[in-house]
């Protein structure tokens, strides 16, 4: 499609759109599918989530999410389990984020980390695919959430385009691969008449934001460390990533599933929703400014929490990418999607966050807080908040 002719077809975030709205959300436990399951209450969508139980300190414990939602525990490796919550969920509209989302984890864990995101993306497929047939009332378009690390790497400065080949070195990257080859593949033998579900498949970058616990990731390790009053460790402090706060990506998802849903063909492809390249940062960039400013919100803060150390000498790590970036102009060109936050920006707010959460603050009220804070930010940008 040419972006000449596309201005027509660019449409707001509409909080109507979404009012009443049957959603099936799996991977709703997790950080991205706990901020995606408040956003989507908080609009009026009737969500139900599938997903393994929720880690005792979590987002989704946090924030008290399976009071919003209809909280189903199952495993995307079960299809049995896949099956049953479609049959709870009816829904129009899919959103898939249920996945093994770590890459060091991966290298320990190859199995469950293929089984989990290219077997279970078959599953949630497959299920649509057979919802579809049996002419389901509603089922009009289907979000699959990959990863940047999809794209074959080359550790190059050019950023990737949604036309560069799929790829991994690592199981985590290669499955994530694999899974945009599964998609496409559904998307071209299921999904290409009229009357069927579009299917999209969508690639951020490094998402981060408050409520983040997983381990193994930069801004969550941060954190643990800051709050223990001790100086955090950094891996590999010269690596680049396109590092943006969850609430891009998510706006960038909640977009595409109302073309989708709309009907809008040319919107059944791959996506990357970046951030701005100036926010593309090393490593120790991002250590630098969050300890700094853990320590401008609060003076207080134990000096130990100053700085930052590399771990100590022992078995080499695991491969790990050294750069990548996204090119968001066919987002930006097409949907008229934006970036509301800088980097700065983002890291303040996962500050605050944890601050007012670890100080008694209730976390959904925060999370929602921040949440309406951004909307109004984002209604600057074509991805603007509609009535």
């Amino acid at each position: 499609m040419s972006v000449s002719h596309t201005a027509m077809d660019q449409i707001a975030l509409s909080p109507t759109f979404w009012q009443g709205r049957r959603v099936l959300l799996t991977g709703h436990t997790g950080f991205k599918g706990s901020w995606l399951a408040l956003w989507l209450v908080s609009m009026g969508a009737k969500v139900t989530g599938l997903s393994l139980p929720a880690d005792e300190v979590s987002l989704f414990r946090q924030a008290r999410i399976d009071e919003l939602v209809t909280h189903i525990e199952g495993d995307i490796r079960d299809l049995a389990s896949v099956d049953a919550a479609f049959r709870a969920a009816n829904p129009e509209v899919v959103f898939h984020l249920a996945a093994q989302p770590l890459v060091r984890l991966s290298y320990s864990t190859p199995v469950e980390t293929y089984a989990t995101n290219v077997q279970g993306t078959v599953h949630v497929l497959d299920a649509c695919r057979r919802a579809a047939a049996l002419g389901v009332e509603g089922l009009r378009a289907i979000v699959c959430i990959t990863s940047d690390k999809a794209y074959e790497n080359r550790e190059w400065v050019w950023p990737y385009r949604e036309s560069d080949p799929m790829g991994g070195y690592d199981p985590y990257s290669s499955s994530k691969g694999a899974a945009e080859l599964v998609i496409a593949a559904f998307r071209s033998s299921y999904f290409n008449t009229e009357g069927q579900p579009l299917l999209a498949s969508v690639r951020a970058g490094n998402v981060i934001g408050g409520g983040d616990w997983a381990l193994d990731r930069l801004l969550p390790d941060l954190i643990r460390a800051l709050l223990d009053g001790q100086r955090p460790l950094i891996r590999n402090p010269h690596a680049i990533r396109p590092w943006q706060h969850v609430l891009e990506a998510l706006g960038g998802y909640l977009l595409i599933a109302q073309h989708l849903f709309e009907g809008r063909r040319w919107a059944a492809e791959g996506w990357n929703f970046g951030p701005a390249a100036e926010d593309s940062r090393p490593v120790d960039w991002i250590a630098d400014r969050m300890v700094a400013l853990w320590h401008d919100r609060d003076p207080d803060a134990p000096a130990t929490t100053r700085g930052w150390d590399l771990p100590s000498e022992g078995a080499p790590p695991p491969h790990e990418a050294g750069i990548l970036k996204l090119d968001c102009t066919k987002a930006h060109s097409i949907l008229g999607w934006r970036p509301a936050f800088t980097l700065p920006t983002a890291l303040l707010r996962i500050v605050d966050w944890h601050r007012h959460v670890g100080r008694g603050a209730d976390a959904r009220e925060i999370s929602l807080a921040q949440l309406d804070d951004y909307c109004q930010r984002w209604s600057g940008t074509g991805g603007k908040k509609g009535n």
